[in-house]
């Protein structure tokens, strides 16, 4: 075989032609860079996809996870943008990787990094406080018109939670006001203390709030009903919840994906190397079980798939900053 693929060489110089290249796969350590700190949503997708790498030996090179996590995840792709051309540094993050340039001053563009594929959506939900008289998101929407009062509670200032707050007011008219919180966790305990009128948390935030009957949901910001059938609140489950857009609110779909990403520069056998296995990942059991104790959706992308995905999302986040003034100057 090494003879054959010697005069293959020879033949390939003599006449002029380059030799085929061939396929990349890490050699070395691959350092798995966690734009968030140790313990919550970013790390356990980063670990958990680790995990299952090394269960089925989808790659021969070791991984290491590292965090850094400061100033909202941009230490991280800063970090990871800085090793232009390094295949052996992917960063985990969600969609905060191409917005944070858009809505905050940091020393990175988009630009500076290399799309490798999304494996997940974390939706957000509608919530309200179990008591609330609110049995509807129609009911909610007709209170928000009339009082300038209600207060949505989220996870930092213009982010995700306040983004989709201002949307839900441009799509219905209402007049909510934000509440900036720390953490989503901290959101929804403000908000089964009936501190805040809602918030929009993703599922495994307000999961224990739900059910101990303390906040209860009125409405999913996806174009279809959620397909876990499990009851987890009663005789209540994920897919009893309806669509936002078949409630009153005129939103198609709002979700966070969960992202990884390689610096500007790498060649693209290098990206088609850790897309194919994080398809892989993505089709195991383990993965599945991620899924379904976190309460995300299946939906991994890559290529232009992914790459379309990306623009539209920042469009449609750039029209709301832009609107609300907070654009980055």
């Amino acid at each position: 075989m090494k003879n054959s693929v010697s005069i293959a060489c020879i033949m390939a110089a003599a006449f002029g032609f380059a030799a085929p290249a061939m396929a990349f796969e890490p050699d070395r350590p691959v350092e798995f860079v966690v734009t968030a700190g140790p313990g919550g949503g970013t790390d356990i997708f980063a670990r958990t996809i680790q995990s299952i790498i090394g269960k089925y030996e989808l790659m021969k090179a070791p991984v290491v996870v590292t965090n850094k996590g400061s100033a909202g995840g941009a230490e991280g792709f800063v970090y990871a943008a800085g090793y232009n051309g390094d295949a052996y540094k992917l960063a985990f993050g969600t969609n905060n990787a191409y917005l944070l340039p858009i809505r905050a001053k940091v020393p990175y563009k988009s630009e500076d990094l290399t799309p490798v594929a999304s494996l997940a959506a974390d939706e957000f939900i509608l919530w309200v406080n179990g008591k609330s008289e609110f049995k509807t998101a129609a009911d909610f929407v007709a209170k928000a018109k009339e009082s300038a009062d209600m207060k949505v509670g989220g996870s930092q200032s213009k982010d995700v939670d306040q983004i989709l707050t201002s949307m839900i007011n441009d799509a219905t008219g209402s007049k909510l006001g934000y509440i900036p919180f720390k953490s989503g966790g901290e959101a929804a305990v403000q908000l089964a203390g009936e501190h805040i009128a809602a918030n929009v948390n993703n599922p495994s935030e307000n999961l224990g709030q739900w059910q101990a009957s303390m906040v209860k949901p009125l409405c999913v910001f996806k174009s279809e009903k959620l397909k876990n059938d499990a009851k987890v609140a009663g005789d209540q489950g994920w897919s009893d919840i309806p669509t936002c857009k078949d409630s009153g609110i005129a939103i198609e779909s709002y979700s966070m994906p969960r992202t990884v990403w390689l610096p500007a520069g790498v060649d693209q056998d290098v990206v088609d190397f850790y897309a194919g296995v994080l398809k892989k990942v993505s089709e195991t059991p383990e993965w599945a079980k991620y899924l379904a104790d976190t309460s995300q959706s299946a939906n991994f992308m890559n290529g232009p798939q992914l790459t379309d995905f990306i623009k539209k999302d920042q469009a449609s986040v750039s029209e709301v900053l832009k609107r609300e003034g907070w654009l980055a100057n």
